[in-house]
Parts: structure tokens; sequence; C-alpha cells
């Protein structure tokens, strides 16, 4: 018998109190949903977002083509959360970021990510009830990416993707062991930044888009359950205009929307014949649908019209304050709707940075008192290049 558990990362991703009623409640459902986590403490701290913040080492996530916009030569970061540990203890998504800048003309740059995330361990019972079998649930992705700008205040970037989803296993004596299924995709991205002066001060005002995890389909079950990745769209602007000398603010929005089909419901088909028919030939299609053609399908193929498409689109408004580009602190919110997932979360958080080492710490307090994600802790340690570069040269 194969056992298939991807029914337990949507409940980890989507996981929310669910008010809604019932017959107008109906997420996206998408494979290797923990793709959509974000994995770093500064964007997580200002409600998810980072389409159009200053660039950072964790670009590659929110929008690879800041990266040719970097200050600094080149960074390496480490990021850990613990997933959901109000419900357990032992889920967590780890990542490494890192690029560096390519040229003489300072205007190109190359870039990877490594990220893994743990389900921690699960145990299985047979029919008698005694613990037949251990296993580790995981997923991972490696990336690598390429960014240039195209003028003073455009560049572009894309990032290439490998995917491997781990979720399954066999009872022993069934002699047929499962397979981790893999997939791969690709991103393409956009930033433009300008430096607008308003009053006696010079502000930046900055957007940017990224289409990332475009690719195949991921196979679970030999084949036998094939699943869209969560193709996403990311818009987002951000204006930073100082306060004082040393003193900035930086405001930002972020819009997303899953290019991903919805799956058609049996309950919107009528209670006939024909109905299950015409429901069977949906669910046939979707389940045959090409994830290009499904990113079109997306804008038109909601039950609810123009109506439940805007439900799908979550929104992010988030704020950065900084003193002398060393002490930073954060806050934001997070909107989805409720009848597409319900998460709805204020985030805070917190930066320190030295010459050579930088800490940001963010922490979620979700609306719904019942949201496992509520309390969510995220930690990102980075090492800038340039810093480490000043410091051997000084000690030399």
């Amino acid at each position: 018998m194969k056992h298939i558990i991807t029914a337990l990362l949507a409940i980890l991703i989507g996981a929310g109190s669910i008010a809604a009623q019932k017959n107008e409640f109906n997420p996206i459902e998408t494979g290797v949903t923990s793709l959509s986590i974000a994995p770093d403490a500064r964007g997580a701290s200002m409600g998810d977002l980072g389409a159009a913040t200053d660039p950072d080492v964790n670009s590659q996530f929110w929008n690879p083509s800041k990266y040719a916009f970097a200050y600094s030569q080149g960074a390496v970061s480490l990021s850990y959360t613990p997933w959901l540990r109000k419900l357990v203890n032992d889920i967590f998504l780890a990542n490494l970021a890192g690029y560096w800048k390519l040229g003489q003309n300072d205007n190109q740059a190359i870039s990877a990510s490594l990220r893994y995330f743990s389900l921690g361990e699960v145990t299985t019972n047979d029919l008698t009830g005694a613990t037949a079998q251990s296993l580790n649930p995981y997923e991972l992705s490696f990336d690598v990416g390429y960014s240039r700008k195209l003028s003073e205040k455009f560049s572009m970037g894309v990032v290439f993707r490998y995917i491997y989803s781990d979720l399954g296993f066999s009872e022993s004596y069934a002699g047929d062991q499962t397979v981790g299924a893999s997939a791969f995709s690709a991103d393409i991205s956009g930033y433009y930044t300008t430096y607008p002066i308003i009053g006696r001060n010079e502000c930046q005002w900055s957007w940017g888009f990224d289409i990332s995890n475009i690719g195949s389909k991921v196979s679970y079950n030999n084949g036998e359950d094939p699943a869209f990745l969560p193709t996403n769209l990311r818009l987002g602007t951000t204006f930073m205009f100082p306060l004082a000398d040393y003193h900035t603010l930086a405001l930002s929005l972020d819009l997303n929307k899953l290019l991903v089909p919805a799956k058609p419901r049996e309950s919107d088909y009528e209670d006939t014949t024909e109905g299950q028919i015409e429901y069977l030939d949906a669910l046939e299609k979707w389940e045959n649908m090409s994830p290009i053609t499904g990113i079109f399908k997306s804008f038109t193929d909601a039950p609810g019209g123009f109506k439940e498409e805007l439900r799908e689109i979550n929104w992010s408004f988030g704020a950065e304050y900084a003193y002398n580009n060393q002490f930073f602190l954060r806050g934001g919110y997070f909107h989805e709707s409720t009848y597409k997932g319900n998460r709805q979360y204020f985030s805070f958080g917190a930066g320190f940075s030295l010459n050579v080492v930088r800490l940001d710490a963010a922490y979620m307090l979700a609306t719904a008192q019942t949201s496992p994600l509520d309390q969510t802790l995220r930690f990102t340690l980075t090492f800038d290049m340039d810093g480490l570069r000043d410091l051997l040269g000084k000690r030399r």
C-alpha cells in the first residue's frame, strides 16, 4: 500500500481558522507548497514582501533581478525557521543563499540558493495498531540565477531551479517502494528604481515583479497524482525617504497571485447524472492541463467569476526603519482571503549589522488565535564579503 502525505503539507501552508462558508471555501491546490514559505527574517518581518525592497542576499526568493543593484560585492546568508511550533516541534525550513557581482561595470551578478523543508518524523501503524514504519518526509530545491542591469535604473533576472519532493513511502512487504518526485522550474523578474527629489530630500522609489516556479508538474504516486507547482506572480513597490541624518523609512506593498488553475469542485455541478459527467470531464481536463496553459487559465477559471479572481490576490504591507544602515526595525501585515486559506497575520522584526555580520529576526502574530502559524519565529545570519575583505585587509 502506498501512502502519499501531500494532504499534510497542504495543511501546513494553508492552515488557519476557516470561517468561510463551505460552498465558497476554495483554496488553490499545488504541489511542493513549501516553495511559497518566505525563507528569510527580513522579508517575513514586513508581512512577507520583497519584490521592490532594497537588494539583499535573500533577493533570490523575492526578486533576483535586484542583485544587479546590490551595494556589496557579495554575501552569503543562512536562515532558519521552526515551522508550526504550536503543533509539533520537529518541522523546520532551512535556507542558504548567496550572490557575487560580476564585471568591471558593476552591472551583473550570479546567485544561488538551497532550501530544505523537513516535516519531521512521521510514524505509521499497521492494521493491528502496531508501529509499521517511520519516515522523515522532506522537500528541497536548488537554484542558480543571473541578473543584469539593462539601464541605469532597470534590471532583469532569470533563475533555474531543481525541485525534489519526498513525501511518500511503501509498506516493506509490498515490494514496491515509491520514489520522490522531481521537477524543474524557472523564474523571470524585473526591478526598476529611481531617485526623485521631494523638497530638499533625495528619496528612492522602486518597482519590481517576479514570476516564479514556471515549470513542469510534480508527479506523486508514480505519476498517478500530478500536481501544479506553486507558480506565482509577485508585484511590488517601495518608497524610501530620509527622516533625518542617518535615519530612513521605507514603505512597501506587494501583491501576489498564484498562476495555477482552480481544481473543479463537485459541489459546483448539479447533483444529476449529467452534472457528474460534466464534473468528471472538467476534473480530467484539469489533471491533464499543461502548466503553461494553466498559467493563462488561472485568470479566468474561478467559479465565482471576477469576484473570486480578486479573492485569489494576497497583499502585504510593510515598513522598515533604518539607522545608519546598522540598526533596523520592521513591521508588516499579510492578508489572504478567508475563502482562499485565511492566512492573516501581523509580523515584526529587528536587525543589527556590523561590517561583516548581520543578524535579523522576525516574529509572526496571527489574527486568529487558533492559527498554527501564530508565534512563528525566523532567524537569518548574513556574512558580507566586502566587510570580510576589509577586515582581512586591516589585519594584514
